[in-house]
This record gives C-alpha cells, sequence and structure tokens, in this order.
C-alpha cells in the first residue's frame, strides 16, 4: 500500500459537515491502493459532536493526533458564554448578543488569528510530524481546509521531504461568504491573500469542489485544479423502505444561517397559505440543525411558526433516515457573492434520498447545473416569489395526489466511492510524475 499522510482539523467524533469528505474518502482509499494516516487535533473545539459516525473508520487505521491550544476559552469568556457552550461555525447565532462585544471579538479574531483560530497549531505539529516522517515515511502529504492553518502544516513538510502535497478546499478562502464580515485591517487582509496565494502556487495539486469555485481560484493563481464534488456514501442511504412523513413536510437539514433565510419561500408559503386554505391542515417546515435567530424572526413575521418542527440536531445516521422520510429536501444555497460555487455536502445526501429536491439559489449556480442534470429537483432564483411559488404549489398537489416521487438520474457519478476513485487516480499520478 502507498501512504498518504492527511491533515485534518474535523475528524470523529466531531459532527457536522466538514467532517464528512475526508472521512469517507478515508473510508474507501484502501480499495484503490492507498493507506491513509490521519493527523488530527487531540483536543479540539468542535461545534457539534457524532458518535455515530465512529462506523466510518476503517480498521486498523493509523491516527496521530497532536494537542492544540486554541483562544476559544478566552472568546467565551469576553461574550459571557459558559466554558462547555460550543462556538457556532459560520457566525451562527441563536440567540441576540451583545453587538460591541461580538464586533470586538470578530476584529479580533479576523486581525490577530491567521489564517485562522488554529494557527498556533502549525509550528508545534510541523516539529511533530517531521520527527514522524523521518521514520515513518509516506508517499504523499494532503491537506484540507478550512481551517487553512492545515496547509500551512503541509508546506513545509512537503518542501523538508520532497513529497507530493494535495491541497483541498472545501470552501474557498478569501472568498468565502463570510470573509468580509471579519472586519480586517488592510494589512490582515493582504496577509491572508499572501498566505492564500502561497498554496495555490506551491501545492503541487489543489482540489476544489466545483467549477465555479475552480475558475474563482484561477483569478487569484492561474493553473489546474481538479474538481472533486462532494458526494454520498451509498452505505448510510439504508435498504429498508421507511413511512413518509404524514404532513407535506419541507425539510431542512443542517445548519440555517443569516444568508441562507429563504425569505422568497416564506413569503410564497404565506400567499399559498392565503389562496389555499387547506395546505395550512398539512404544512410542516422541518428544521433539523442549528438556526439562526434572524430565521426564525422572519417564519414568525411571515405568521408561519404554527408550522415549525425544531430538531436542535441529530446523529448522521438518524439525519439519512429523516432525509428519506421527509416528502421534500429545502436545499438552500447562500444569498452571497459566491453563491455560483457553492455545493453543500446534503445536496448530494439529498438526491440519495430520492427525496424531491426544492432549491433557491442562483439559476446559473453549479448547484443549478447538477439538480438540471440529475432531474433531482426544482429551483428558483433568489427573490423569484412567483417561481416558487408553481413549485411549492406542484409539489403540494402531488402530495396530495400520493404521486409526490422524484426519478433522478445518473447521481452514481456523486457517489463517495467513485469520488476516491478519482482521487486515487490524482495521488497516482502525483507519485507517477515525482514533484
Amino acid at each position: 500500500m502507498k501512504k498518504a499522510l492527511i491533515i485534518s482539523y474535523y475528524w470523529p467524533p466531531s459532527g457536522g459537515a466538514g467532517v464528512q469528505r475526508w472521512l469517507k474518502f478515508v473510508k474507501y482509499l484502501r480499495d484503490f491502493g492507498w493507506e491513509p494516516v490521519l493527523f488530527c487535533p487531540e483536543n479540539p473545539e468542535y461545534p457539534e459532536t457524532d458518535n455515530s459516525l465512529f462506523k466510518d473508520v476503517p480498521p486498523g487505521l493509523e491516527m496521530i493526533k497532536f494537542p492544540i491550544w486554541e483562544p476559544y476559552l478566552a472568546y467565551k469568556k469576553l461574550l459571557g458564554q459558559k466554558k462547555e457552550e460550543k462556538i457556532n461555525a459560520a457566525f451562527l447565532s441563536e440567540k441576540k448578543k451583545n453587538k460591541i462585544l461580538e464586533d470586538f471579538s470578530i476584529w479580533i479574531r479576523g486581525n490577530f488569528f491567521i489564517p485562522d483560530a488554529r494557527k498556533f497549531w502549525i509550528r508545534p505539529s510541523v516539529r511533530f510530524l517531521s520527527q514522524y516522517l523521518k521514520n515513518q515515511p509516506v508517499q504523499v502529504i494532503i491537506s484540507t481546509g478550512p481551517p487553512h492553518s492545515t496547509h500551512m502544516i503541509a508546506m513545509p513538510l512537503a518542501a523538508q521531504f520532497g513529497l507530493p502535497w494535495l491541497a483541498d478546499f472545501r470552501d474557498p478562502w478569501t472568498n468565502i461568504d463570510f470573509y468580509k464580515d471579519l472586519k480586517l485591517t488592510g494589512w490582515a487582509d493582504k496577509k491572508h491573500h499572501r498566505l492564500e496565494l502561497e498554496v495555490l502556487e506551491k501545492a503541487d495539486v489543489v482540489s476544489v469542489i466545483s467549477k465555479t469555485m475552480a475558475e474563482d481560484f484561477c483569478k487569484i493563481h492561474k493553473r489546474s485544479y481538479k474538481v472533486i464534488t462532494n458526494g454520498f456514501d451509498s452505505d448510510d442511504a439504508g435498504l429498508l423502505p421507511l413511512d413518509l412523513d404524514k404532513k407535506f413536510s419541507i425539510a431542512h437539514i443542517g445548519t440555517l444561517v443569516n444568508t441562507r433565510n429563504p425569505i422568497t419561500l416564506w413569503d410564497a408559503l404565506k400567499s399559498l397559505l392565503s389562496d389555499h386554505p387547506d395546505l395550512a391542515d398539512d404544512l410542516e417546515i422541518k428544521l433539523v440543525g442549528k438556526v439562526d435567530f434572524t430565521v426564525i424572526q422572519s417564519l414568525d413575521d411571515f405568521g408561519l411558526s404554527r408550522f415549525i418542527r425544531r430538531i436542535d440536531y441529530m446523529p448522521h445516521n438518524e439525519v439519512v433516515k429523516c432525509q428519506r422520510q421527509s416528502q421534500v429536501l429545502l436545499l438552500i444555497i447562500n444569498n452571497t457573492p459566491n453563491s455560483k460555487m457553492i455545493l453543500t455536502g446534503k445536496f448530494f445526501e439529498y438526491m440519495a434520498a430520492q427525496r424531491p429536491i426544492l432549491c433557491l439559489g442562483p439559476v446559473d449556480g453549479d448547484a443549478a447545473f447538477i439538480l438540471n442534470e440529475t432531474r433531482a429537483g426544482l429551483l428558483a432564483g433568489f427573490g423569484d416569489v412567483e417561481k416558487m411559488k408553481q413549485h411549492v404549489l406542484r409539489l403540494y398537489r402531488d402530495f396530495k395526489n400520493g404521486t409526490l416521487t422524484i426519478e433522478s438520474r445518473e447521481i452514481d457519478q456523486f457517489s463517495r466511492r467513485e469520488l476516491t476513485r478519482q482521487l486515487s487516480g490524482i495521488l497516482d499520478g502525483l507519485i507517477a510524475k515525482g514533484r
């Protein structure tokens, strides 16, 4: 077996979206002649934990763990949070906070912790892994971000040992949707861009999750980028038939930040409830995961609060069941400047669930292209209330007629095993040509 050292911050028992991509790659890499070696923190700060994911960790996997110091305890004290409270990702706030303290903490985070709050893990990890690699050689180094500190660990190691390096971006760096909210000084902004450019220049391969993300990175540094999308694991989908929800459930699975607040849908539902009173007896808005307080406020403003069913968090093995039982699966693309490149992991799991997808997002984005290609659902553009009304009414009528189904096509290309085949081909090419 050829060996690949994978540097990742997220690993089980971490829950949420960040862990899925490389957990699934690691699960299947041995099928294609690669033995993964996983390097991760010994004491990380995870927004959620999910022990059900341990089932995907291959037996006998070599795990290297090294302690990390993170400034979150001071952050929590500043905001008056308890030590055991979790730090939400992507600026999600489940309740209103002190605006002055919040702004100050964001300014500190953006300007003093570059590239991110895991920066203090970089130098100790480089020293530790330098000793490890002297005695335990590998053929390839892989780093996956965010956090982009992982790339800063991989870069000097690849140079020191002359190893091929693959830098994987699950999200953009300076074009991530909340970058503008970091309150960066000019100096800090330049440093982020400098480090980003350095990674894009020096990595032997840069992999990204969408075609538009590759095009966006080309504006920063022109080179070839490998597109390996997120996907679904057939093992997760399950084989036993499940009873569908009795209600006309429109389910959103995952974190619902304020940039995903689907005002267009809430507006459409309010209008449809007025025109079709029977919908009020059937409708259920199912929100599984953390929800920003602005979303709850919007639901209240549109008179939809009575239709909400909240489930704060589900282990992943329960999530896939929930997806298969829901009548409609709601996919919301962040309404941000980088919306065209966003391909969330849940999108592909939605496809595997074989339930109709109702998507709100850019009509010319990567998600729209795949949705149309696979015929997995319906899409309305941001602000297109009339199109959204048409879609919801069509789905509701099919629900009433007992014909609410979907016949998607060509989705096997997004299976985690097939995507790992693509990855292994890239790794084989790396060692075949050398650095």
